[in-house]
């Protein structure tokens, strides 16, 4: 396995004022607004403590759920994909994405229809990639992107996350922290594609915390998650626990908030 990709830069985008109209499923009530921009700030603030020089969009109301920048693009220390997000309603919002990642990025391809990509459907393991297909990214789509990554010289594998309970996204159940180390959802046990990792499983009533992510040297994680908190720290991680209660509300985690390159 090779070392853990390190990020100098992130773009990450504040929730709106409209953010409680956005998507969601997970039934917990409307975010409290000024809530979440105190986590995102925090947010933020933690991804500087790791190290990363931030990019800031100014928030816009007409997409309630740009805040969860990940979905747009895919970042690759070759190329930048853009994306076409599942949900029509979401399209507008990789422009704005793009024209920040243009003075970083020379080369630069695009999801076209019929194919839908969501950002919080890739999960990157170094020189590899597994792209699921979900809700919000078909089978179209994440056969361009696999394209796009061959040309760069990665490999990339499909992981089908149709159906499964809880997952709106494969990086809902999927984590790469380096080291080949997976925190991977139960139902990933024993899945062929998996085999050459090392997997940190996930209580079901832990489900949410799967969604961490490694910046530099620490992993961000959700906080009040004892399980996979006391498991990674076991392992040897370095944590940084984060209140992330009002995008949980809103279907998204840590992964969704930022793109880091």
């Amino acid at each position: 396995m090779k070392a853990i990709r390190m990020f100098t830069k992130a773009i990450v985008r504040p929730p709106c004022a409209s953010f409680a109209a956005g998507l969601t499923t997970a039934g917990l009530g409307p975010p409290d607004p000024g809530r979440a921009l105190e986590q995102h700030e925090r947010y933020c603030e933690a991804l500087e403590r790791c190290g990363l020089a931030l990019t800031r969009l100014a928030p816009d109301d007409r997409y309630p759920d740009s805040t969860f920048v990940e979905d747009t693009a895919v970042l690759t220390p070759r190329c930048a994909v853009i994306t076409r997000p599942g949900a029509e309603s979401r399209r507008g919002e990789t422009a704005a994405v793009r024209r920040a990642l243009e003075p970083f990025y020379k080369m630069f391809h695009e999801i076209a229809a019929p194919g839908t990509v969501d950002g919080g459907d890739v999960c990157e393991a170094g020189e590899r990639f597994f792209i699921g297909i979900s809700e919000r990214t078909n089978e179209d789509g994440a056969r361009q992107l696999a394209g796009f990554l061959s040309r760069q010289g990665y490999t990339a594998s499909i992981v089908d996350v149709r159906g499964v309970a809880g997952l709106r996204h494969l990086k809902s159940g999927l984590a790469y922290l380096g080291g080949g180390w997976l925190v991977a959802a139960e139902h990933f046990a024993g899945c062929d594609g998996f085999i050459d990792y090392h997997m940190a499983f996930v209580d079901p009533a832990e489900l949410y915390a799967a969604n961490c992510v490694r910046v530099n040297d620490r992993v961000l994680l959700a906080a009040g998650y004892p399980g996979i908190e006391r498991r990674l720290r076991e392992i040897g991680f370095d944590l940084l626990a984060l209140d992330m209660s009002e995008f949980r509300k809103m279907d998204g985690g840590l992964s969704c908030l930022s793109l880091r390159f």
